[in-house]
Formats: C-alpha cells, sequence, structure tokens
C-alpha cells in the first residue's frame, strides 16, 4: 500500500518511525488514515526488523486534532452511515487494538485532542514538548465525551479525566501539568522532542525482542482480567518468553557491561 496520511520508516537500529502526514488539517485522521493504519500495523506486527517505534505528528500546530469533521460529513470515520454497522476508530488506529506488541514511544507537540487519545491510551511511553496542549471538546460542541476519556482513565486520575472531559474547550492541560498528573513521563524542548523520543525506542530496541513484547503483551492484556487471573497469566508469559529472549543475547556481556543513564 502506498500511504497518503501517513509517513513511515525504519532505521537501523530497529525502531519504525510513523509519522501522521496530515499537517494541512493539523493530522486530524479520516477514513484513509483509519485505512492505511490497519494495514501499517499488521506490516509492523509481522516485521521482525521493527523492534520498537515512535508515533509523532507531522511539523505543525498539532500532534492531531482528531477525526476530521469535515471529512467525517462526507466519509464517515465509523465506516458507515448505519448506526449498526459502525466500528470505534481506536480498532483501527491503536497499536494493541491491532495485536501490535511492540513498544510505542509517541511523541506529542502542539495540540492534541478529542480523537488523538486513541493513541496515546495505547502508548507506553508519552512524551510531549514544552508547547503541548491537551484538551477534549465534546461537550463544548454538545457531543457525549465517552470513548476517549474511559480509555484515558486506565492511565490517569478519575478526577483528572473528568475535568478535561467536562470543562470540554474552556481548559486546556500544558505540558508541566501533564507531567503532574502521569499524562506524560518526560517534557522536553521543542527542537529535541523526536531525537529523545527516538533515543528511548531505541533503548528498547536494543534488548531482547521477546522480553521486551513479552512484557509489554502481559502488562496491556492483565488490563483487561482480574488480579488474580493477571498475575497468573503473566507467569505463563515469562515461563514461555524468558528461554527464548535467553537465547537472544550475551547475558553476562550485558552485566559486565551495564551503565545507568541520565536520570529524569
Amino acid at each position: 500500500m502506498d500511504y497518503t496520511t501517513l509517513l513511515f520508516e525504519v532505521s537501523g537500529d530497529g525502531v519504525g518511525t510513523i509519522t501522521l502526514n496530515r499537517p494541512e488539517a493539523m493530522n486530524a485522521f479520516t477514513l484513509t488514515m483509519l485505512r492505511e493504519f490497519e494495514h501499517l500495523w499488521a506490516r509492523i506486527r509481522d516485521d521482525d526488523a521493527v523492534r520498537a517505534l515512535v508515533l509523532r505528528g507531522a511539523a505543525g500546530r498539532a500532534f492531531s486534532t482528531g477525526a476530521d469533521v469535515k471529512a467525517h460529513a462526507r466519509e464517515p470515520v465509523t465506516g458507515s452511515a448505519n448506526v449498526w454497522n459502525q466500528r470505534d476508530p481506536g480498532e483501527s488506529l491503536g497499536p494493541r487494538a491491532n495485536r501490535v506488541w511492540k513498544p510505542v514511544v509517541t511523541a506529542v507537540h502542539g495540540l492534541c485532542c478529542a480523537g488523538a487519545f486513541y493513541w496515546l491510551q495505547e502508548s507506553d511511553i508519552i512524551i510531549c514538548s514544552e508547547d503541548a496542549q491537551f484538551f477534549d471538546p465534546h461537550v463544548s460542541y454538545g457531543l457525549v465525551c465517552a470513548v476517549e476519556p474511559v480509555g484515558m482513565s486506565y492511565r490517569l486520575p478519575l478526577g483528572e479525566v473528568l475535568r478535561m472531559s467536562l470543562l470540554g474547550n474552556d481548559e486546556r492541560i500544558g505540558a508541566t501539568t501533564a507531567l503532574r498528573i502521569g499524562l506524560v513521563s518526560e517534557v522536553t524542548r521543542n527542537e529535541s522532542l523526536w531525537d529523545r523520543a527516538h533515543l528511548l525506542a531505541a533503548r528498547m530496541a536494543a534488548k531482547p525482542p521477546a522480553a521486551v513484547q513479552g512484557t509489554v503483551r502481559a502488562i496491556w492484556e492483565s488490563l483487561d482480567m482480574p488480579r488474580s487471573q493477571a498475575i497468573g497469566q503473566a507467569l505463563k508469559y515469562c515461563q514461555v518468553g524468558n528461554p527464548v529472549a535467553q537465547t537472544q543475547l550475551d547475558v553476562d556481556q550485558v552485566r559486565a557491561g551495564q551503565k545507568v543513564f541520565d536520570i529524569r
């Protein structure tokens, strides 16, 4: 598939970089982007050369402003005008929904709102630049704010989710507040955002793929299980994945060369 809304490249260190490439529309997603993501996630899932991912938005005012409202009027992002045949866009956009267990670092700059939270709620690490602004305007336009905040409630305190959802356009979360409430784990200068995201992804890509992907899968799948079942399932993943991961590196060499990276 020739992508028209996305850019994708893989570097020699095993990092795949996905760029939302609709800067003229603030990287808002369309039905075409959804279809391209479905194809891309399947490609990434089956390509062992891709061991970690960076997700970013093309340079401009926004990481993404969610669904393209104008395009949606012509071609619904739910895939059908028939209410009984409609799908949640997140089924196409999210790596976990597409059973991709490779770690994802999402780098947010500028505006990030509404449907853009589909990507945040399935990211492993989220960092942002100093100019980032997070908000969800649904209620300001007379729309129920439900799917995105419910997804984000698994990674943010309930009070913060409710505040963002109910205040709509009247309040935006800046980078400092995003860090304080745990929406992001790091804030960088605008000019260093992409490099920092790549560095984090590269460090994960350098580790045994079986260990990294098993860790991602075990943690994310646990969210859908009761505690005791999740722990039991996690143990099975260790038993299956550890022997494979051990063949993917020299453990003694790793121990001898261990070093501590910069502290956040």
